[in-house]
């Protein structure tokens, strides 16, 4: 007589889900599919865009606001919380510094691939494009914007706009809009945070309820994020449907040079580095894969952020007291793959297209602007404002960027993704070389779990003590 003791168990076993993973490639696949269809259908009879591909924007478009929308809250909580942390962390200013070290040692190894290649692909000479099909971007950068921008307008760090616009009868429409600086919020919350600490006593109902507020805040947020799968759809659809194709051609050797600066960030100067401080590479991106490929097609290195910091606290084995500090940082100052590659590759693309010689200390300005400038990319969707940066900084003309726009979301997708992985990377490599990384945990790094719900243990409330630092060996 067969057992029938172990069908119900048998049962449950065939309706769980696929892993998280395996959702967003499924995502991917499928919004891939549906882009297709979308671009063969075509625009409608009046040229707007047909009913299949506005779904799809729809999709994709809700998923990465309602993952803004949580944003402000949970990085200004995250690094609240993170500083009241950093008195159990022994050497805290030391974990700092070699935080932002660490920064900006990745940020010009990668500008200087950038330069390498933009030499050796040539992109401006070989492009089609001439100098008169170009236009000034709607927003440009500056220095003096850049140091502006660190500071708060007001303690939430939001800001409004209104468009008004005439319609075709002559009557006006204006429409406004809230959005949030991501650098502006970090140093309100540096200071209230350092406040807090100062305060003793005081402020222990103030930071008491601070983590309280953080775990409901990230309790929505999960929920958000197991919309993933549903989001990655609709922005890889409406990628596929909309984004300027028929401009690779003119642009492939430029495009090609960007994809191939951030394969070699990602597949070997980041393998390298871990490798040298006796990081398994594998371990690695098996654990930083949920937070990657999420980058990849949101394109909002900070609505990666929640994520990312759970792969790296759940996975890679950095404990939460120094990564909820090192990686809302990295989310907003560090960008491997919009500060450092696109700049360095799209200057001299411009400077060769607009028969511009670059000297020798033109090619170090580039690299002085993505290293020190990188915060003014602030984590938000697109890289304009690091480009237009970059090119008034060396005096080459802004309608170069009006050229790449068509294309940039393609790139853009890449580029997140390396900003991301380096985000995710910092904190592991500083973690090892104090030797406060949970070695057991790393080795074991996987994905499947990520929405487990796991209680703080012991270990993570005690003081976060250094361990002996021995010689890092490669191996």
């Amino acid at each position: 007589m067969p057992d029938t003791t172990t069908q119900p168990a048998r049962a449950k076993r065939r309706l769980r889900l696929p892993s998280f993973t395996v959702q967003v490639l499924l995502g991917l696949g499928l919004g891939v599919l549906l882009g297709w269809v979308a671009l063969q259908i075509g625009p409608t009879a009046s040229g707007e865009p047909n009913g299949l591909t506005t779904a799809l924007d729809t999709i994709g478009s809700s998923f990465v606001t309602l993952l803004k929308a949580i944003v402000p809250p949970l990085v200004f909580l995250a690094i609240v919380t993170s500083i009241a942390n950093l008195q159990q962390v022994t050497n805290a200013a030391r974990l700092a510094w070699q935080t932002l070290l660490w920064f900006a040692i990745t940020a010009a190894i990668s500008v200087a691939v950038g330069i390498g290649l933009g030499l050796l692909f040539q992109p401006g000479a070989s492009s089609t494009l001439s100098p008169e099909d170009g236009f000034e971007p709607g927003s440009s950068g500056s220095w003096l914007d850049f140091l502006n921008g660190l500071i708060p307008g007001n303690v939430l760090g939001l800001g409004a706009g209104t468009q008004v616009e005439a319609g075709a009868d002559g009557a006006l429409t204006a429409t406004t809009s809230i959005s949030f600086n991501v650098l502006q919020i970090v140093v309100v919350a540096l200071v209230v945070g350092i406040a807090a600490l100062r305060s003793g006593k005081a402020a222990q109902p103030f930071l008491a309820f601070n983590r309280s507020a953080l775990a409901v805040v990230q309790k929505v947020l999960w929920w958000v994020i197991r919309l993933a799968p549903l989001g990655t759809l609709g922005l890889i659809g409406k990628a596929v449907a909309t984004y300027g194709w028929d401009l690779l051609a003119p642009l492939g050797t430029y495009a090609a040079a960007i994809y191939v600066g951030l394969a070699i960030v990602l597949l070997v100067v980041y393998p390298v580095i871990l490798r040298t401080n006796g990081l398994g590479v594998a371990a690695f991106f098996r654990g930083a894969w949920p937070a990657i490929q999420l980058a990849f097609v949101s394109r909002s290195s900070v609505g990666t952020l929640p994520v990312t910091q759970r792969v790296v606290e759940r996975n890679l084995g950095v404990p939460r007291s120094y990564a909820s500090f090192a990686v809302p940082l990295a989310a907003t100052t560090k960008m491997d793959g919009c500060a450092s590659i696109y700049p360095a590759i799209s200057a001299i693309f411009v400077a060769q297209l607009f028969g511009v010689d670059l000297s020798v200390t033109d090619y170090l300005l580039i690299a002085f602007v993505s290293v020190v400038g990188s915060a003014a990319t602030a984590g938000l969707t697109g890289a304009v404002v690091m480009l237009t940066l970059t090119l008034s900084t060396l005096g080459l003309p802004l309608a170069g960027v009006g050229l790449l726009l068509a294309i940039d979301p393609i790139l853009d997708m890449g580029r997140t993704a390396v900003n991301v992985a380096g985000q995710a990377l910092v904190p592991t490599v500083v973690a090892k070389r104090e030797g406060i990384l949970d070695l057991d945990k790393y080795a074991s790094a996987s994905a499947d779990d990520l929405f487990s719900d796991e209680p703080e243990t012991a270990d993570e409330q005690a003081p976060v003590v250094p361990a002996q630092r021995e010689p890092v060996a490669a191996s």
